[in-house]
């Protein structure tokens, strides 16, 4: 490849970050299952644990193989550094430890995965942290949600379970206006589809679980560190501001600039709240990175096509999927995701809850789980399921109503997935 030519999509999803192991030659990167390091000398030790110097330490805080991982993925976001920690929950949980405080608040999408709602409303308030939420459809309701104790501002670039498209430059306006980072959940659209820090994002979290991993085999998140944020303004990020104690007084934004909220969750959170990705599920997601621009779009081409038929079905009431021409969020798709729309959608049954509970007892070739972004097709009824610990009214914000069933289309042959929708709906 000549010197001067930028790698296209497909090529950094298959080599960004990896080189042969030096070692043995090894082409694929291994998979270093190791706990610990062997420091050259005492010096070198001492350099490490004081930051001021890179390496393996304990695979807890970082391992080779997980290193690639995050790499490549910063790479295909289009950021500065990266870190992969155990799941989606835990990359959320680590970048807000860096960000709160006790008494701290943030503003969230409330059209988000029914595990994040319960999270920033329940699980938060033990570390004393507030949820103000927002809808995505009056974008104006982010602004009147901030407060002088608002730290951060979530959304998802496409959101789960209702397949809409969020406005992500438009949200981003109003986090700059707040002083405030926008971090955008990009799980269901991945950086193949959409790349949230050319729309001002601050901060991309996936997890890896899904569409990155691809084949349903790993759990895995990821936090990706846009490098644009001023972590030092007006001293509202103490942790990444203010010196460190027990790194010898280190200020992380003044000595790592624009890397500095990567290693902030890495040194202060992964360190002590210990949520470590495993190397073996690292190598697992790798692998499946490898084929991400190919499976994504035969999953939008799928989707499409399933929406399609979905929309001209007698027992369907409704089709919520931003590829259709007619759908509301169409437009905010071709702007943030042209490539296409995802291979998730949801529909809503004229039968209502029991329709939905049937549906999903009656297909054969999909399989009835709470996942997404396999190669298999994945089908779920959220009100019975993924969202059942939220309240009527939670559940409709939410987009997962008592009729709603949301489909995770595969990457099998469209005729086959429409074939067994089809003998599902006829039996209702």
């Amino acid at each position: 490849m000549a010197e001067d030519r930028i790698p296209g999509f497909a090529t950094l999803a298959i080599h960004a970050g990896a080189q042969p192991d030096p070692t043995t030659k090894a082409r694929i990167t291994p998979i270093y299952q190791t706990a610990s390091y062997v420091f050259d000398d005492v010096d070198h030790a001492a350099a490490l644990f004081g930051l001021q110097a890179f390496g393996n330490i304990y695979t807890r805080i970082m391992n080779p193989t997980n290193a690639v991982l995050e790499e490549r993925v910063a790479t295909l976001e289009g950021g500065t550094a990266a870190l992969a920690v155990a799941s989606g929950h835990a990359a959320q949980l680590l970048v807000f430890h860096a960000l709160m405080q006790p008494g701290d608040r943030f503003v969230a999408s409330k059209r988000l995965y029914g595990g994040s709602i319960n999270q920033f409303g329940n699980a938060f308030k033990s570390f004393g942290w507030e949820v103000d939420w927002a809808d995505p459809d009056e974008i104006g309701s982010f602004e009147r949600a901030i407060g002088p104790k608002t730290k951060a501002i979530f959304i998802e670039s496409i959101a789960n379970p209702g397949g809409i498209v969020t406005d992500i430059a438009a949200i981003s306006a109003i986090a700059k206006r707040a002083g405030v980072p926008l971090i955008v959940d990009n799980t269901l659209a991945s950086p193949y589809l959409c790349k949230p820090f050319q729309h001002g994002a601050d901060v991309v979290v996936h997890s890896l679980t899904k569409f990155l991993g691809g084949h349903g085999n790993s759990i895995g998140g990821i936090i990706v560190d846009g490098g644009t944020f001023d972590w030092s303004r007006e001293g509202r990020y103490p942790m990444l501001a203010e010196p460190r104690p027990e790194y010898g007084g280190i200020k992380l934004h003044e000595t790592f600039g624009n890397f500095a909220f990567a290693i902030a969750c890495r040194v202060l959170g992964l360190r002590d709240l210990g949520p470590a990705l495993a190397p073996m599920n690292a190598f697992l997601i790798l692998t499946g990175i490898e084929t991400l621009p190919l499976r994504m779009q035969r999953h939008s081409d799928n989707a499409r096509a399933v929406a399609e038929f979905l929309a001209d079905h007698p027992a369907v009431s409704w089709v919520s999927y931003a590829g259709l021409p007619g759908d509301r969020y169409h437009g905010l798709m071709q702007r943030y995701a042209p490539k296409g729309a995802g291979a998730v959608l949801t529909f809503g049954l004229k039968g209502g809850y029991d329709a939905g509970v049937k549906l999903v007892s009656s297909v054969r070739l999909f399989s009835h789980l709470a996942n997404l972004g396999d190669t298999r097709s994945l089908v779920i009824h959220p009100a019975s399921t993924t969202h059942r610990q939220l309240t009527e009214a939670q559940r409709a914000a939410a987009g997962a109503g008592g009729d709603t069933v949301r489909l995770s289309v595969g990457i099998e042959d469209k005729e086959d997935i429409i074939a067994d929708l089809q003998q599902a709906l006829e039996g209702l």
